[in-house]
């Protein structure tokens, strides 16, 4: 038979206790035996000692065995568990850490499959960006050494769009760069003040061809007619090319009318690009600022862009420490805006 010393001192204190328990009754026999009620005192009071030594006897035994085999358990469990005092750990504190870190390890796989999703598309999508301009040289290039370059028609037809594909590949390639930089936090702000109704005006008449293109009319309506603020003129410059030139090539629709507001609203000012365009899809709204992520993705392909122009406001603004927002109406129209600290 194996020994077991949690066993033996469980005995012996039991052992104590009924010897004490006993030498009660021998030192009280002749009381007992002349008085009934002393008599029945006695056995409650004997059987509430016997209780008493079992709870505390048991109790500590228990609490010994627990530790004991808590310090076994914590010598193959996690730091973030076993790292405890295990003197002053118990089952239901030890169950307690084991349901976090359990809880805490499925919020973590959730999202490294989220974050999995994520890559897979990302780079899918950067794939297909590439491959669009790609494939188009591609086959102007074979055409070309096919003898196509012996007519001049030809020839000069396909060098002209083999430099709109090597255009938007750079223009791709120059984002990705881009967002790779905001994201990694190297982005560097060069903070002025500056009149952003003059900048407003500046890209306004820079996109007037564009506008011109597409039959919209855009124009800026101001509560003031010098606004100045704190912000890297060239980052916000980009801010409003991305945001109006969206408005102008996207509003699909005729004589699409896009505003840009300017109002000063306490110590900031508010900028709203504003168009009646055909608007964005409710489930479309929440994802537009994901980086390649196309609305119409025909018609945006065909236009041109890296599909990063969204991502990028975004990370502008969040660098000056501001949030663009987006509200749409479904064939109604679409308005972008955001603040800039006031210049003082």
């Amino acid at each position: 038979m194996r020994f077991h010393r949690l066993t033996f001192r469980a005995s012996l204190s039991l052992t104590v206790a009924m010897f004490i328990v006993a030498l009660l009754f021998d030192i009280a026999k002749d009381e007992i035996v002349h008085n009934v009620s002393s008599y029945y005192a006695i056995i409650f009071l004997s059987v509430l000692l016997v209780f008493v030594l079992n709870y505390v006897i048991l109790d500590q035994l228990f609490n010994f065995y627990g530790t004991k085999q808590i310090r076994k358990i914590s010598t193959i469990l996690p730091n973030e568990i076993g790292n405890v005092d295990d003197s002053k750990l118990n089952f239901k504190q030890l169950s307690e850490r084991v349901s976090e870190m359990r809880q805490k390890n499925a919020t973590e796989m959730d999202l490294l499959k989220e974050m999995e999703m994520y890559r897979k598309e990302y780079l899918g999508n950067v794939s297909h960006e590439l491959k669009t301009p790609l494939f188009s040289i591609q086959g102007y290039v074979e055409t070309l050494l096919d003898g196509g370059v012996e007519d001049l028609t030809i020839r000069d037809k396909y060098l002209v769009r083999i430099d709109k594909s090597v255009e938007r590949l750079l223009t791709i390639v120059r984002d990705l760069d881009m967002i790779y930089q905001y994201e990694a936090g190297e982005i560097h702000l060069n903070i002025t003040s500056f009149d952003i109704n003059i900048l407003i005006r500046e890209i306004i008449d820079l996109l007037d061809l564009e506008a011109q293109r597409k039959e919209s009319k855009v124009q800026l309506q101001t509560s003031s007619s010098t606004l100045f603020v704190n912000a890297d003129k060239q980052k916000i410059s980009q801010v409003l090319i991305n945001l109006i030139s969206n408005a102008i090539h996207y509003a699909n629709r005729e004589k699409a009318q896009i505003n840009i507001h300017t109002t000063v609203l306490g110590n900031r000012v508010l900028i709203a690009v504003q168009d009646n365009g055909m608007g964005i899809k409710p489930e479309n709204l929440p994802r537009i600022f994901e980086r390649f992520y196309r609305v119409e993705i025909s018609r945006n392909r065909k236009d041109g862009g890296s599909g990063l122009g969204l991502a990028i406001v975004k990370h502008i603004l969040e660098a000056h420490g501001e949030h663009i927002s987006a509200k749409s109406v479904y064939l109604e129209g679409t308005e972008f805006s955001f603040y800039l600290e006031k210049s003082t």
